[in-house]
């Protein structure tokens, strides 16, 4: 292999590694009505540089603090979430780079589904909960993909075994005598190929 594929790949490998992810606590893609949510740009060197954006209905690439949000380093505090906050929101670089997005969704109702922010990996088992915002968690609950019924499940939990791209859609949930959930998208990434990458002879 030439010493400029090696750069390449070796610059390629960089790009890939020394990226921010962007987190979300709490740990799902559907929010209520009136709860606080908390954005975080995390990299494994520093994360400082990083800043929180969003596209939503009413404006486009914003900075967290421009008339939403509270920033604190590379973090950006919602205190109360809105039905507008609906959107996609990623970390961006002061020079431009930019993490992978992610879809957060504000429902006024009292149901949401709570299923993976990012997208899983193929083979893995994914775990969809059914949450109301005042009663337990553990209630019976009706999982559907792409509109169809998929099942029920007693305790309001349904596992997705070894997933692959058949599995990706949009799913949502319902409990009776309390609504249904908005619906989500789940994504199904490829499984990561690693090389070992030896001198020519």
């Amino acid at each position: 292999m030439s010493l400029q594929s090696l750069l390449f790949l070796t610059s390629l490998l960089w790009s890939l590694t020394d990226q921010a992810g962007l987190t979300v606590s709490p740990s799902r893609s559907q929010m209520f009505k009136n709860e606080p949510v908390s954005l975080s740009c995390e990299e494994d060197n520093s994360s400082a540089g990083w800043t929180v954006r969003r596209n939503t209905t009413r404006e486009t690439r914003t900075m967290c603090g421009d008339g939403w949000g509270k920033p604190a380093g590379s973090t950006c505090n919602i205190s109360l979430m809105f039905l507008f906050d609906t959107g996609v929101y990623w970390c961006e670089w002061r020079e431009g780079a930019a993490s992978s997005s992610i879809q957060l969704t504000v429902t006024g109702g009292s149901v949401i589904l709570q299923s993976p922010v990012l997208p899983v990996m193929e083979g893995d088992d994914v775990t969809l909960s059914c949450h109301t915002k005042t009663a337990p968690s553990n209630l019976p609950a009706a999982f559907y993909k792409d509109g169809s019924l998929i099942r029920t499940e007693p305790a309001g939990h349904m596992t997705l075994h070894h997933v692959t791209s058949s599995d990706e859609g949009l799913y949502r949930c319902s409990i009776s005598a309390h609504g249904e959930s908005p619906s989500s998208s789940i994504s199904v990434s490829g499984q990561q190929l690693l090389c070992l990458l030896q001198p020519s002879s």
